[in-house]
């Protein structure tokens, strides 16, 4: 797969440019900004801001409303006028190519396609666990006892859980760490993360569970 995306005749490498640069028009090389900015983890407004040296509110709130491209997510138990976001890229597909093709333009300029595979190897495993997160979340949905799914974190990124679901017909609570590999996963770390909202949901009965790769077959 890698071979036929990152290869001189791929039709991969333009595909992003293709899809989106109609839709922006001039403004193109702002919004891919962005997008390759999110795409590489960072998240927030003030962090996009802080690097692009310019106020980029109306360009988020026309790549989520208008153009569909990314979502806004809360921390879970956030009031909904909450400050504390994140944004993220919508299409799996956009967010590689932003991630990789958009970024590393100049070695595709190049053609120094075998730099830009080393590049992915590298750092494929971390893309791959955000969009394993997604997917469990994805499945905790399809279960449909949940009544909220989402992630958590605190202000400066701190106390970062991948994925929490609540039940409030049976008042139950369930945090949970998502690792590509089970060596990587920590119950202390988890629950002490946990405490805050622990606190917030009193009566609430807590549990814990941590997934990997290999629960995906199980998990249901």
């Amino acid at each position: 797969m890698l071979g036929t995306m990152i290869d001189s005749n791929s039709l991969f490498l333009q595909e992003g440019k293709n899809r989106l640069i109609k839709e922006f028009e001039k403004e193109y090389g702002t919004y891919f900004s962005i997008l390759s900015l999110i795409s590489s983890s960072k998240t927030s407004k003030s962090e996009i801001e802080s690097i692009l040296e310019k106020n980029i509110s109306g360009h988020l709130a026309r790549l989520e409303n208008d153009y569909n491209i990314i979502k806004s997510i809360k921390p879970l138990g956030s009031k909904i006028n909450a400050k504390v976001q994140k944004y993220e890229i919508v299409d799996n597909f956009l967010s590689f190519w932003f991630r990789f093709i958009y970024k590393y333009q100049s070695l595709i300029e190049a053609e120094n396609f075998e730099r830009l595979k080393d590049i992915i190897k590298r750092d494929f495993s971390t893309f791959k666990g955000k969009l394993l997160e997604k997917l469990f979340i994805e499945l905790f949905k399809q279960k449909q006892i949940y009544t909220q799914i989402g992630s958590y974190w605190e202000r400066g990124n701190k106390n970062e859980i991948d994925i929490v679901a609540i039940d409030e017909i049976d008042k139950t609570i369930l945090f949970c760490e998502v690792k590509l590999s089970k060596k990587r996963l920590n119950m202390n770390e988890l629950i002490l993360k946990s405490d805050k909202l622990v606190q917030k949901y009193k009566n609430y009965n807590v549990k814990y569970k941590l997934l990997s790769i290999e629960d995906i077959d199980n998990f249901f």
